[in-house]
């Protein structure tokens, strides 16, 4: 059997192209772009099975360092930290901070549920968690995050391969329900817009956030975010080494975003500094790109055909949880109103799978019966802005919980 064990360089080469190949994937695939699948998700699975397949026959066996792969993840998740705004939560008033409450609801719920599926099953509750917000509210780049902690501090071999295939799962099943959640609610309830006045946006300050967003990146921009990030990421670090000292069980990433946060926030209340929105989101999804591609490199299928059945069981109960979740609390806690439908149809999507998902079931919805801006401003700035951070510091409470 040949042994392939890459250099830094030579992984970092070989993981921009199975970028390249999922992207090319993706873009001649209608089914690939209508589920969002991410570019790195698709090559990294065939990049994984034809390294199953030839180590399956004994003829090549492939190694990489996560060494590579730990540093772009804690770019990402700095970059995240960044986007944790007080000032944002504020400007977009009561329905955002709603909105993030329920969403966290879900998080809290969608952990309990995998834990105590687990526990029924007489499996590991650190199976339950790794079908549990990780995958599902987090996605793929909170899942790839977390296995390693699920591996090394739970013993729960090849969490990596079983994360990213339920953040996949999820991906397909959040844009599937979307729609006859927010039909079912349409119909029961005869709901139609209010009045015209939810078609305005009327927040000068959020409307400035979007459109900063969409400003073209410039060398100063970069320049500037990436010192923030530097800086983050060197402060951070100790941070996250007291945290360990202290016995808690925390991701790497923790310190560096707890830091950005902290940084953002301070920046805010300057009028001398501000952060550049589409540098900072350029550089976290090129990260998370390439992180997600080299975690993908090194799944072991094999691992998930093995536990296929317990696996299955945990999905369909975390996807049957989101659709009662969002019939009956999102619904309710949004308003109760057509609104609040469209936000159901929305979170099932962003529940299970990603902030796309969530504004193409809206969409869609919207396009068949009455248009609902509330909403296409709300949902974005949860899923884009804050929830990553919540959900990432209560997946770091209940490891710490169930250890």
């Amino acid at each position: 059997m040949i042994n392939i064990e890459p250099g830094l360089i030579q992984t970092l080469l070989i993981s921009v192209g199975v970028l390249i190949l999922g992207s090319i994937l993706k873009n001649r695939s209608t089914i690939l772009q209508k589920y969002f699948i991410p570019a790195p998700v698709i090559g990294g699975f065939l990049f994984a099975a034809v390294v199953a397949i030839l180590s399956h026959f004994e003829i090549l066996n492939f190694t990489i360092s996560n060494n590579l792969s730990n540093i772009f993840m804690i770019v990402f998740f700095t970059t995240v930290g960044f986007s944790a705004s007080f000032k944002f939560l504020k400007a977009g008033g009561k329905g955002v901070f709603i909105f993030l409450c329920c969403a966290i609801g879900l998080v809290i719920a969608q952990n309990i549920l995998g834990i105590s599926l687990a526990t029924i099953m007489g499996l590991p509750t650190a199976l339950g968690m790794s079908i549990g917000s990780t995958p599902l509210t987090g996605g793929h780049g909170t899942a790839a995050a977390f296995a390693p902690i699920l591996e090394e501090n739970f013993g729960l071999a090849n969490a990596s391969s079983i994360t990213i295939a339920a953040a996949t799962f999820g991906l397909i099943a959040g844009g599937v329900i979307g729609g006859p959640i927010g039909r079912l609610l349409m119909r029961r309830y005869n709901l139609v817009p209010e009045n015209e006045a939810l078609v305005k946006t009327e927040n000068n300050e959020i409307t400035s956030i979007l459109s900063d967003a969409k400003d073209k990146l410039t060398e100063k921009g970069l320049q500037n975010t990436l010192i923030c990030i530097i800086i983050a990421i060197t402060l951070g670090e100790v941070v996250s080494n007291l945290l360990e000292q202290l016995g808690l069980i925390v991701p790497k990433y923790i310190g560096p975003m707890l830091i950005a946060a902290t940084m953002r926030n301070i920046i805010d209340c300057s009028s001398k500094f501000h952060i550049h929105e589409q540098e900072m989101q350029t550089t976290g999804s090129f990260a998370l790109s390439i992180f997600l591609a080299m975690v993908l490199m090194q799944m072991q299928l094999n691992v998930l055909i093995e536990l296929a059945l317990p696996i299955l069981v945990l999905l369909v109960g975390q996807v049957t949880l989101m659709a009662i979740y969002a019939y009956f609390i999102t619904f309710r806690v949004m308003g109760k109103n057509y609104n609040a439908a469209v936000m159901a149809c929305g979170h099932c999507g962003f529940g299970l799978g990603a902030t796309p998902n969530a504004l193409a079931n809206m969409q869609a919805f919207t396009d068949s019966n009455f248009p609902s801006p509330q909403s296409f401003l709300i949902l974005p700035l949860v899923g884009a802005l804050f929830i990553d951070f919540a959900n990432s510091a209560i997946i770091t409470t209940f490891l710490n919980f169930i250890h």
